[in-house]
């Protein structure tokens, strides 16, 4: 992992333009940063909203091969919010020192070229957005053993975040705002990482915050209490949390918005930063009538001990969820304890993951073209193995 400073964040090292990579093997050198060289590897990904994603392999002073990171390169032209975005979530990661999250290197916005670049850790196993789709796919949904151990890692990197100080001690106040499976991520021995720390709150010096009607983060997983722009605790990303486990755990997501008819864009005040996985007006039609009987409709077949950690964290009224992610943390590993047989952990995460891609990804296209697409739009065909077109 290259050696990090706050002198970084501005680095001019790196290249006006990174050219398309297309295929393993192309092995052009896009910049060097402190004796360090980055060459390309493959384009993993264009994002709907036109990012794209590198693989690239870095070599230090005689040439070894230290290992892969990645290259984010924003769409160009880029708007305001979106460097924004990209610079904050730098200036967080400096700061965010925790194995579960994960790291960015450098930025680099060039006016001139119309370019922004980000080099960031490189994670190399799938999302949680890739697991719960291939196992949705095969039929059968990712083990408890699973929820609880990565529901128990999110929590610990959550915490971290939520309690982390100034060097004066001043509490931060950061709040992720958009724990979703797509922004969380397991690497290649299992171990857990949570990403884009992007679309946070909170109180450091030179962030701004977002504008008053202004939603950041997929909304399908935001808390009640920021569908209505009141203010956010440590206990907010306590229920994006529980939203999430309850996806990973039983296949479906808390809230089915099916049913509800479709509403016009101008009944709500809000306006989106990027597009979510359920409409916003119906998610707030939903939040009106949410209560644990929800919950319990959605996790009935699960242990009795899990469900009381999920009732838990989805309580509606903030005061009656967990206090801390702390507290959420030390409930799944206790759940963990008192319900499984054997040990779960990295090991087991690992090879549960590969199992379920391996098992989902055989059978993707046949879904995706008789279903009308159970996987969204862009989710990455190279975390299943599967050949770019």
């Amino acid at each position: 992992m290259p050696k990090r400073s706050e002198d970084e964040v501005t680095t001019e090292e790196l290249p006006p333009r990174i050219p398309i990579l297309s295929a393993r093997g192309t092995s052009h050198v896009h910049f060097e940063v402190e004796g360090v060289r980055y060459e390309g590897v493959r384009e993993l990904e264009v994002r709907p909203n036109g990012e794209r994603l590198l693989e690239v392999a870095r070599r230090v002073g005689d040439g070894a091969l230290s290992g892969p990171c990645l290259v984010r390169q924003l769409l160009s032209p880029f708007t305001f919010i979106q460097r924004q975005r990209m610079f904050e979530e730098v200036q967080l990661a400096f700061r965010l020192n925790h194995p579960n999250i994960s790291q960015i290197f450098h930025v680099r916005v060039d006016e001139e070229e119309d370019a922004a670049y980000a080099v960031m850790e490189y994670v190399g196993g799938p999302s949680l957005e890739t697991l719960v789709c291939a196992a949705l796919v095969r039929g059968q949904p990712l083990s408890e053993g699973f929820g609880l151990y990565v529901g128990a890692e999110v929590a610990d990197a959550l915490h971290y975040a939520h309690t982390l100080t100034s060097e004066e001690g001043v509490p931060l106040g950061i709040i992720h705002r958009d724990v979703s499976p797509r922004h969380i991520a397991l690497g290649q021995h299992g171990e857990v990482k949570v990403l884009d720390f992007g679309a946070a709150y909170s109180l450091l010096a030179g962030r701004e915050e977002s504008p008053e009607m202004l939603l950041r983060g997929d909304v399908a997983y935001s808390s009640p209490e920021y569908l209505r722009k009141e203010r956010l605790t440590a206990r907010s990303d306590v229920f994006s949390l529980g939203v999430m486990l309850v996806e990973v755990l039983t296949g479906k997501h808390l809230f089915e918005v099916h049913d509800l008819p479709v509403m016009a864009a101008n009944e709500t005040q809000f306006r989106l930063e990027a597009q979510p996985s359920l409409p916003l007006q119906q998610m707030q039609a939903l939040m009106k009538t949410f209560n644990p009987d929800v919950v319990e409709k959605a996790v009935a077949h699960l242990n009795e001990d899990l469900k009381a950690v999920l009732h838990t964290a989805l309580r509606l009224n903030p005061q009656e969820r967990f206090a801390m992610a702390a507290d959420m943390r030390d409930a799944l590993r206790g759940v963990a304890h008192a319900q499984l047989h054997e040990p779960y952990g990295r090991g087991e995460a690992a090879v549960e993951a590969a199992r379920v891609v391996s098992e989902g990804g055989v059978l993707r296209d046949q879904v995706e073209f008789g279903e009308a697409g159970l996987y969204p739009a862009g989710l990455e065909k190279h975390e299943l193995g599967l050949k770019k077109e």
